[in-house]
């Protein structure tokens, strides 16, 4: 038989930490910030951003140049990147091609890598894709389905490049019917160009996860 007393000083106790570590300055509070609408946990970036050239070395400059030349700004997973100036400068090359250039189609490249996010649960690459979808017409159907993880309701040639990036992801393998599929669809040069944009989302993926990098202001916040 439990006694009053023996109730009420481990419950007091565990009310005296909670005041301790969700107080102003201690290290709970800093670490987390909560969204009351959701109670969700929202963390702040392990890392330093880097959004300006004086926080990097001078013998950098140039590559933070050309960052912020193709992509205006320094921020989401380049401000992480920066932190290894050489990689985010070789990544930033690759993206340039991945992103802006090549000649697959732009609706194909933000379907991989909404769904690439959304396999690893990169809040930041999503609130991103969700958005470039949007301007691109993409049904919210098909963006719902994505963010559910399936292709329900969603167009074939959609439900196509989701599938095909889900089975490389889950499976690390794509089955034949898929990938003959696809590569009569594209031809060989696009279907490489596919499966390369997978690669780059899924390192942005990794990256802003292992960082805890949230979603921009404003943007689409995943609930994992």
């Amino acid at each position: 038989m439990w006694h009053t007393s023996e109730l009420r000083e481990p419950a007091g106790k565990l009310l005296s930490e909670l005041r301790r570590t969700t107080s102003p300055g201690s290290p709970a509070r800093r670490e987390y910030r909560w969204h009351d609408h959701s109670q969700r946990r929202q963390t702040i970036a392990r890392l330093t951003p880097i959004t300006s050239k004086d926080q990097v070395p001078a013998k950098d400059f140039a590559i933070v140049d050309a960052i912020v030349g193709s992509r205006g700004a320094l921020q989401g997973p380049f401000s992480m990147f920066l932190h290894s100036p050489e990689l985010a400068g070789r990544v930033a090359h690759l993206g340039a091609l991945v992103r802006f250039e090549g000649s697959l189609d732009m609706r194909v490249r933000v379907l991989a890598a909404m769904t690439a996010a959304r396999e690893f649960d990169a809040v930041y690459v999503w609130g991103a894709q969700t958005g470039s979808a949007r301007r691109q017409g993409v049904p919210e159907e098909t963006i719902t389905a994505i963010r559910e993880k399936h292709t329900r309701g969603v167009p074939p040639e959609d439900a196509q490049i989701i599938d095909f990036t889900m089975q490389l992801i889950r499976k690390h393998r794509v089955d034949d019917a898929t990938f003959k599929a696809v590569q009569a669809r594209f031809g060989n040069d696009q279907l490489l160009q596919l499966t390369g944009a997978i690669g780059y989302y899924v390192m942005l993926a990794m990256t802003v996860n292992a960082c805890e990098l949230e979603a921009a202001p404003g943007a689409e916040v995943l609930q994992p």
